[in-house]
């Protein structure tokens, strides 16, 4: 059901700007490949979540398997192999190197979003 929801949109921003950042001034071996992959799941969970109203559950898992269905898309090299290579900021966000640790890091951000529904449902 389409509904708006403030405080996930305020989080969609927040981690945006976060994710950004961390593009465009962080080149390291930990916080851009681990943190900003947990990162990205949670991001695309809260911006879908900021205009749908549909379970925690459900939303989280799917972005996981889309995240995933992403990396395989890596591992086959289709930004290459449809030309997207110049489109340098297409090739960022999409990515053109499957990695393993990206899978994990996917899960630790899928598991968050799970453990932090969870507790927010048994708060309130």
């Amino acid at each position: 059901m389409l509904k708006f929801n403030q405080k996930y949109f305020y989080w969609t921003i927040i981690l945006f700007i976060i994710e950004v950042c961390i593009a465009v001034f962080i080149d390291d071996g930990f916080i851009r490949p681990l943190i900003g992959d947990v990162l990205v799941v949670i991001l695309i969970y809260c911006f879908i979540k900021s205009f749908w109203q549909i379970k925690s559950s459900t939303v989280a898992l799917s972005v996981f398997a889309f995240a995933c269905f992403i990396e395989v898309l890596q591992y086959f090299n289709f930004v290459n192999y449809l030309g997207w290579q110049k489109y340098k900021i297409l090739a960022v966000a999409l990515g053109s190197t499957f990695d393993w640790k990206d899978i994990i890091a996917y899960a630790i951000g899928t598991a968050t979003i799970l453990w932090l529904e969870h507790r927010k449902t048994i708060i309130n």
